[in-house]
């Protein structure tokens, strides 16, 4: 295992890549250099053949409150100018969303805790959740009047509606992981002892998948809100095309035919 600045743990075992956010004590409220870590983590997993899944977790009981307020109050010290505050957010928190979003490999979200703001976000950027029975999420961003960021105004009404989407931001009620699971935001709902052994099991199916053939087809759904169906019709046929020539598609179907499992190496 290796520490980044001891606030952000990384491990490659089986294919899978954790990142873990080690701030407990602060309710794994990211600072910049964690948050910047994570988003070097996640690009050098994109590249990484020997990774084929990546998990992201926290220590403590909280999986992420959002972006540490110090620091962000600290940054923005002196003589603030115009356009400060959106630098910050676009390469701050919005790249640390890009970022798993834009990551070629699936990133499950392990949320054992409360998730706010920024640590919401970036559980619903990932490819699937499962989420303790305990857990939460919040939209805190009005109730201390501010205007919601690091990507919620994209992911919301995508994932789950326009008018739903509003209710969570302007009211800001907690959404429990039952609900949320409702909503279409968690894949699945565990107790909390047993949400270790289910997301290592998820971890495990995704890293022994054909990699390169989930790489294309996150890319298709992720861009398929953001175009026309033309666009999304000529996508995933260069998707289908690229991916014919890859070894797991002649695997799978000589599999298939031999009426055995694949043997999936990920390219």
């Amino acid at each position: 295992m290796s520490v980044i600045g001891e606030t952000v743990l990384h491990v490659i075992d089986g294919g899978v890549a954790t990142i873990t956010m080690n701030r407990p004590d602060a309710g794994n409220a990211l600072l910049p250099e964690q948050r910047d870590a994570m988003i070097d983590l996640l690009g050098a997993a994109s590249n990484d053949a020997a990774v084929r899944a990546v998990a992201l977790r926290a220590q403590g009981r909280h999986f992420c409150t959002g972006a540490d307020v110090g620091s962000i109050r600290d940054a923005s010290g002196g003589d603030p100018k115009v356009g400060d505050g959106m630098r910050r957010i676009q390469a701050g928190a919005q790249r640390l969303i890009a970022a798993v979003l834009d990551c070629a490999k699936p990133v499950v979200a392990v949320v054992q805790g409360p998730a706010a703001g920024l640590g919401a976000h970036l559980a619903f950027a990932c490819d699937l959740v499962v989420a303790a029975d305990t857990a939460y999420f919040l939209e805190p961003f009005l109730l201390r009047g501010l205007v919601v960021d690091a990507g919620g105004a994209y992911l919301l009404p995508r994932l789950i509606g326009l008018q739903r989407a509003k209710e969570l931001a302007f009211l800001g009620d907690k959404l429990s992981a039952a609900d949320a699971k409702d909503l279409g935001l968690v894949n699945r709902v565990v107790p909390t002892d047993d949400l270790a052994d289910v997301a290592s099991e998820l971890l495990e199916r995704l890293a022994a998948a054909p990699t390169s053939a989930l790489a294309l087809t996150k890319q298709l759904f992720n861009r398929s809100l953001d175009g026309d169906r033309a666009a999304a019709f000529v996508a995933e046929a260069m998707a289908q095309e690229l991916q014919s020539h890859s070894h797991d598609a002649k695997e799978g179907v000589t599999a298939f035919v031999e009426r055995r499992s694949p043997d999936y190496l990920g390219y």
